[in-house]
C-alpha cells in the first residue's frame, strides 16, 4: 500500500496562538515562494493525489534549538501569511514527540528539522523539497541518502539523518535525498539563501543530466 503524503505520525503537542509578535517572517517567506515558483514546495493535481508538499524552517536565532516551521498541507498556498507558521518550542526526535505553537500545526516533517539543527548549531535554515530530477539522479550525482526502508517523519529518520551526520558524507554537501521518500530531497545551510542556493544548484544539475544527449 503507498504511503499517504503529509501525515503527521509524531505525538504533537500544540498550543493554538499567535506568532506574530515572534519574529520576522520576511526572508523565510521569500524563499520559501521562489521555491513554490520552482514547483521544489507545492500542490500539484497530478502528483501525490493531490496533497501538499514540501516544507521550510529557520532558527529563531543562533543560539537556540527553536525554530519557525511552514504548516502542514500550506503547499497550495504560493505565499504564506505569519498563521501559516508554527514555531517548534521543543523537539525530542528519538521520542518521537514535538511541542509547537502557532494557528496551525507544524509540518509532517518537523522532526527531521529537528534532527538536522540537532547536529550542528552553525544550521540555521532547512528546506525540504520534492524533485523527481534530484531524487531520481541521487547516483548519477553521487548524493548522500536516506535509505529505501526509511520512512519520512519518523524516529526511523532522524537516527538515519544523524547516522548521515556521523558519517562524514555531509562534510562536502549540505544536501541529501530521502530514498524512501518519494522525489524527498533536504538542503540546509548556516542561511536561508545557502539551503535554497544548494538545492538550485543540484536542481540544475540533474536537469543538466537529463538533458544530455543518448548516445546511439
Amino acid at each position: 500500500m503507498e504511503e499517504q503524503e503529509g501525515v503527521i505520525k509524531y505525538q504533537l503537542n500544540h498550543t493554538q496562538q499567535s506568532l506574530n509578535h515572534l519574529l520576522s517572517l520576511t526572508e523565510i517567506n521569500a524563499w520559501r515562494t521562489i521555491a513554490a515558483r520552482l514547483d521544489l514546495i507545492g500542490q500539484i493535481p497530478e502528483r501525490y493525489d493531490n496533497i501538499g508538499f514540501g516544507n521550510i524552517s529557520q532558527r529563531i536565532d543562533a543560539h537556540s534549538a527553536q525554530f519557525i516551521i511552514s504548516g502542514t498541507q500550506t503547499g497550495h498556498l504560493e505565499r504564506l501569511s505569519p498563521e501559516h507558521y508554527c514555531l517548534i518550542v521543543k523537539a525530542e526526535p528519538h521520542q518521537n514527540r514535538l511541542q509547537s505553537c502557532g494557528l496551525c500545526k507544524p509540518s509532517s516533517e518537523s522532526l527531521t528539522h529537528a534532527g538536522i539543527y540537532a547536529q550542528d548549531n552553525a544550521i540555521q535554515a532547512v528546506i525540504h523539497a520534492h524533485s523527481p530530477e534530484i531524487w531520481k539522479h541521487t547516483v548519477a550525482l553521487g548524493l548522500p541518502h536516506t535509505s529505501a526502508d526509511v520512512p519520512y517523519g519518523t524516529v526511523e529518520m532522524a537516527t538515519a539523518v544523524e547516522q548521515l551526520f556521523q558519517s562524514g558524507n555531509l562534510l562536502q554537501t549540505s544536501l541529501f535525498t530521502m530514498l524512501g521518500h518519494e522525489d524527498g530531497v533536504v538542503a540546509f545551510g548556516r542561511n536561508m539563501q545557502e539551503a535554497a542556493w544548494e538545492l538550485i544548484k543540484y536542481l540544475s544539475l540533474a536537469i543538466g543530466i537529463e538533458q544530455q544527449p543518448i548516445n546511439r
